[in-house]
Formats: C-alpha cells, structure tokens, sequence
C-alpha cells in the first residue's frame, strides 16, 4: 500500500527555518507515513529553492500568496490525505504515529497544538491563547498545522486563494465539529514577534482575525499587514 500523506509546504525566501522543518518530516518518510513532499513556492530569492530540491521535494512555483501556494500545492498532490506545514513549523517528535492513529480512527480534520522554541514567558502566553483560541473556538492557525483528508479538502473547495487568513477561512469551512486536535506540539519560529515585539505583534493578529470575522477583505488586510 502506498503512502497515505502528502505534505505541503507554502515557501517564501524560508532558507532559515526550512532545514529544521524538513528534517522533523524524515521521520514520516521512514515510517512510511509521507508519501510526497510538496514545496509550493512563491518566488523565492534565497536558497529556498536549493534546499527543497536537496530534499526530494517537488518544486511547484506559484505567484507569492499563501491560500494560493498551498492550493496549487494541494492540486498537484497524490495523497489520500493532505498535511500542510508552514516552513518555519517544526513537527513534534513521534508526529508520524499520531498521524497515523488519527487516518485510521477518524475522518475528521486534525491540527497540533502550539508552542515557541524562544520566547519564554511571552511566547508561552500567546501559545497558550492560540491554544485556547484553537480548542473553544476552533480557529487554529496555520502554523499549528493542518491534516484534511482530500475528499473532505475537496468537498470544501480547498484553500481560498487570498493573501492572508487562508487558515482561518479553512477552519471556518471545518467548523469545531470537524476539527480535532492531535496529541503533541508542534514548534514555531518567533522570529517576527522578536522583531516587532510580542505585545504588537499578538495585538496586531487579534485586530487583523477581528476584522477579517467582521466582513474586511483578505486583500485590504494584506495591504495593511505589509504596512505595519
């Protein structure tokens, strides 16, 4: 039987945290979890590119939006089941037979938990909201991963192609009652909380979810993200 999971990775000049992200899926690979590896890039200048290849992946280019990336990514997939991993995302240890308990009991759509792997106080504060927010709301976030069966990412239309919360808009489309969140942690870079501090940073994302859920277009929140 060939292996059930393609994993799907959106790119954008990620050189820094793509090594450390591929090298926790090896594991899948091993166990005959992963059957393909999908590197969905959206016109990276850096090493991106070399590195991804280095690692067997298939190069699939696409104009720089994430809903997009991750929907031409899914498109070109073979997988029964589809696994999309932010490149800054660090699978957690033993990943692969949680996974696999999760595609042989249940069809619904699964997701990890979060942490940070520097941050301390701070990052285990806006950890734990994404955890709450993921648990009592259902709206995990793209960096907590996402495993979706293809019938069921097919029967939702997959991926809106929009430049920003694409992952809410999926985790809407699921709603809490197809949602379930798999055992573990996944690891996230911090690298943009440290750069414009944590408290602008999570104030920032909980303004931009509140506007997206009260109507604004993805569109003119980009515009504004960049911006800030």
């Amino acid at each position: 039987m060939r292996a059930p999971v393609s994993v799907i990775i959106p790119t954008l000049n990620e050189e820094a945290g793509l090594p450390t992200c591929l090298g926790a899926l090896f594991e899948g690979v091993s166990a005959g979890v992963i059957r393909e590896l999908i590197v969905a890039d959206g016109g990276s200048e850096d090493a991106t590119l070399q590195i991804a290849e280095e690692a067997g992946a298939e190069v699939v280019p696409c104009a720089p939006s994430r809903g997009g990336q991750m929907r031409a990514g899914a498109a070109k997939a073979q997988g029964e089941w589809l696994l999309f991993v932010h490149a800054d995302t660090v699978l957690p240890e033993g990943w692969n037979a949680s996974v696999e308990a999760h595609l042989a009991q249940n069809e619904r759509a699964g997701y990890f938990g979060l942490s940070f792997d520097k941050g301390q106080l701070a990052g285990m504060f806006v950890a734990g909201w994404a955890n709450l927010r993921s648990r009592f709301f259902g709206l995990p976030y793209g960096d907590q991963a996402l495993l979706i069966s293809r019938g069921l990412y097919e029967d939702l239309g997959g991926f809106p192609n929009i430049p920003l919360m694409e992952d809410v808009a999926m985790a809407q489309a699921l709603g809490r009652a197809r949602l379930q969140r798999l055992p573990g942690q996944v690891t996230t870079s911090p690298r943009k909380y440290q750069a414009q501090g944590w408290l602008r940073r999570g104030g920032r994302n909980l303004w931009t979810l509140a506007r997206y859920l009260c109507g604004v277009s993805p569109d003119k929140l980009a515009a504004a993200y960049r911006r800030q």
